[in-house]
């Protein structure tokens, strides 16, 4: 994730390596949106439907919440984040083979052309998180220089250290060894850093419910190549009308909540749409059901029935 309050930080460059590398669902294709999404939408707080005592709920900034998320976040049985982890292994991809390597210079003699190395790829993971899919873009041999930026502190040290620790597992002595690094970001206050700039891909990741759309779409389409590609996923509006996302806090037995919002899937294209970004293909939304839920866990099997999860592809037009 990553929106909130707090500073930006940068941290050093990671050292390099290279590495070897049941559901229901709907799709919406691409059409015109609902002709007024600008109105943002309030950020959410205690949903009707919430069976959590409001005694029970503390709400508090992203930042603050992630932090102290940061100690559970990958062992406390988030369904939405294992299910968003078997999306993204379609997901990603599907939008790597959709970029192709910059073009050999004309002059280049056809010998050279046919034998020469394709131009790696540049990819932000904005809201990295603790490295979940930043992860998986290291696997991907086609992509050498890999930016992450998140909030959250803690979040981000973790994240720094996962991706560390792989890259040095999972050396390679045939390609040449990736870049990786990390820098704390808000996307409300903060300027991006010079390394996050002119991307062939940026990928975010149950990101936006924190954000309101236009900075988030403002965000991701500076950083973007003309042409380059963002693969978004998010909590879908129809869980997130029920309840937003949050974590128990082991010590005191509250429901942390950050700052979130119910984007619908309509008003993210058409915000998308406004920021000059144009859907490929369609977007995908995913419902709960028995099946799938007994592969998501124990906690994915009260929202059977329930759409909560949505994700998709958009390109930066080229005249930008």
């Amino acid at each position: 994730m990553s929106s909130g309050q707090e500073p930006q930080r940068q941290s050093q460059s990671v050292a390099n390596a290279s590495l070897n590398n049941p559901q229901t669902s709907s799709t919406m294709q691409q059409q015109s949106p609902p002709p007024n999404p600008s109105s943002a939408p309030s950020p959410l707080t205690k949903a009707d439907k919430d069976t959590m005592p409001a005694s029970k709920v503390r709400y508090i900034d992203t930042a603050a919440a992630y932090d102290l998320w940061s100690t559970v976040y990958d062992t406390d049985g988030n369904f939405l984040q294992a299910l968003d982890t078997i999306e993204m292994q379609t997901l990603l991809p599907r939008a790597i083979s959709m970029l192709s390597p910059q073009p050999q210079s004309q002059h280049q003699p056809a010998d050279e052309a046919a034998h020469a190395q394709p131009v790696g790829l540049k990819a932000v993971d904005l809201g990295c998180g603790t490295g979940r899919n930043t992860l998986q873009l290291l696997s991907h041999e086609t992509i050498t220089d890999i930016v992450g930026l998140e909030l959250s502190a803690k979040m981000l040290d973790i994240a720094q250290q996962r991706c560390t620790d792989a890259l040095l597992q999972r050396a390679s002595t045939t390609n040449p060894n990736p870049t990786l690094s990390f820098h704390q970001f808000n996307m409300l206050t903060d300027t991006l850093p010079p390394t996050a700039h002119n991307v062939d891909l940026v990928i975010s990741t149950l990101v936006l419910e924190h954000i309101p759309l236009q900075p988030f779409f403002a965000t991701a389409t500076s950083m973007l190549r003309p042409g380059g590609l963002l693969l978004l996923t998010n909590m879908h509006s129809d869980m997130g009308r029920i309840s937003q996302a949050g974590f128990v806090d082991p010590k005191t037995g509250e429901k942390i909540r950050p700052t979130s919002y119910a984007h619908t899937v309509g008003d993210t294209m058409a915000a998308a749409e406004k920021a000059g970004l144009e859907l490929v293909g369609d977007v995908k939304e995913v419902g709960v059901t028995e099946e799938l839920a007994d592969v998501l866990g124990e906690r994915a099997k009260k929202w059977i029935g329930i759409k909560v999860w949505f994700g998709g592809i958009w390109r930066r037009g080229s005249q930008q």
